[in-house]
């Protein structure tokens, strides 16, 4: 039924288009006759499809639907990308203790169990965790840290005093050619690498924050801003 209504229905065009035809005179019978042949065709494509698909119309249809809604799913997805991925980082920054939620050059981390503000930076490129410590006057590493980072550890000399959780100790001044937290990059950041054994995870302190735009600890937040 569905493919005489639309047989009679493509014949029923052409027969408009030859009386106009007749009437205007606006195509050359050569046009008209090209004409003819393709919609010819035409009909003859349409009746073969539509009975290959005259038992399975239904589920042509929901399988064109599905697809439909598979596409506009996927423009949606490409055109939010960067708020999803603003909205990922955050939820990665609540579930993953140290993990940067970066918008431009604003980031946020969440606290981590213990109360401390873990912070996943890396140094000279490589991935080195620490522990936000404002009372800190410096960056400070760990021995193994600075000698993953790639210090030149049998170089140093520590000359510098600090106070630590176990008394008073010595640590090595340096400067790090690099480090970043999420989006934010310092160079030339003065940092101090502690005696093996004195440090178990290294301090993001002052040298590095107070070259920040600004920084604010928000409840179970801090929010870095860095220079532009």
């Amino acid at each position: 039924m569905l493919t005489t209504l639309i047989l009679f229905a493509i014949i029923g065009a052409l027969a408009m288009l030859l009386v106009r035809q007749n009437v205007g005179g606006n195509l050359s019978d050569g046009d008209v006759a090209s004409l003819i042949g393709k919609i010819g065709f035409l009909i003859l494509i349409s009746g073969a499809v539509l009975r290959m698909f005259r038992d399975r119309l239904s589920e042509a249809l929901r399988q064109a639907m599905v697809w439909l809604i598979v596409g506009l799913i996927l423009v949606g997805i490409y055109t939010f990308r960067f708020d999803l991925r603003d909205s990922g980082d955050r939820i990665l920054a609540e579930l993953i203790p140290g993990h940067a939620a970066a918008r431009g050059q604003t980031i946020e981390v969440a606290r981590g169990r213990g109360g401390d503000f873990q912070v996943a930076t890396e140094v000279n490129g490589v991935r080195v965790p620490m522990v936000l410590d404002t009372g800190a006057t410096s960056v400070v590493l760990t021995h193994d840290a600075a000698v993953a980072a790639g210090l030149p550890v049998e170089m140093i000399h520590y000359t510098v005093n600090v106070e630590t959780a176990n008394g008073r100790a010595q640590a090595a001044p340096v400067t790090l050619d690099r480090i970043a937290v999420g989006s934010i990059v310092e160079r030339s950041v003065p940092a101090l690498i502690a005696p093996p054994g004195q440090l178990k995870i290294s301090l993001l302190g002052m040298s590095f924050l107070s070259r920040l735009q600004g920084w604010e600890v928000r409840g179970d937040k801090v929010t870095m801003r860095g220079t532009p």
